[in-house]
């Protein structure tokens, strides 16, 4: 009638010492030897005896497997495993800058741009013309070449300087 569902009262993790309500069970020491199949009360003696615990490793076998182990340091080799995997998100960073802007506005662009490439992010350089700027293209070019030559040593271009209108845009990859 109704879909079998586990109760939310079971741990999600394996079953660790008097959660082991079946017997026997076959048991792997904390050495990596078989002890063979024994009663859970016996197991959970041998455990006790080397101060460690009885761990459920693989309960769908006949007998269910148990190993002697430190259950605490099990799940701590589990979850720094799992958080290996996790590697960087790369994002795609902007900075933006004008024909006529200053010689230390630009340092104090590069070196944010320089912060972004060393935390392994896309930098896209931008140089916006607005009105008559646009006469004076060059002058834009000078600015985004001198950008570029800062920033050599930390990156590589990945698409060199285009104009798309009013904008001229280099985009930059980390080394």
């Amino acid at each position: 009638m109704g879909k079998w569902r586990r109760s939310g009262s079971e741990p999600s993790g394996p079953r660790i010492n008097e959660q082991i309500h079946v017997s026997p069970v076959r048991v792997i020491g904390d050495d990596g030897t078989q002890l063979g199949v024994l009663a859970t009360d016996k197991a959970l003696e041998e455990a006790r005896k080397v101060d460690l615990d009885l761990v459920e490793v693989a309960p769908n076998e006949h007998p269910p497997v148990c190993r002697i182990m430190d259950y605490g340091k099990y799940k701590y080799q589990q979850k720094k495993r799992q958080h290996k995997g996790h590697s960087h998100q790369t994002r795609i960073k902007e900075i933006r800058v004008r024909p006529k802007t200053g010689d230390h506005d630009l340092t104090v662009k590069v070196n944010k741009a320089r912060e972004f490439l060393d935390h392994k992010d896309k930098v896209i350089v931008t140089v916006i013309y607005r009105g008559r700027e646009l006469a004076h293209v060059e002058e834009g070019r000078r600015v985004i070449e001198g950008i570029l030559a800062q920033l050599q040593e930390v990156s590589k271009i990945e698409a060199p300087p285009v104009q798309h209108g009013r904008r001229l845009v280099c985009t930059l990859a980390p080394k």
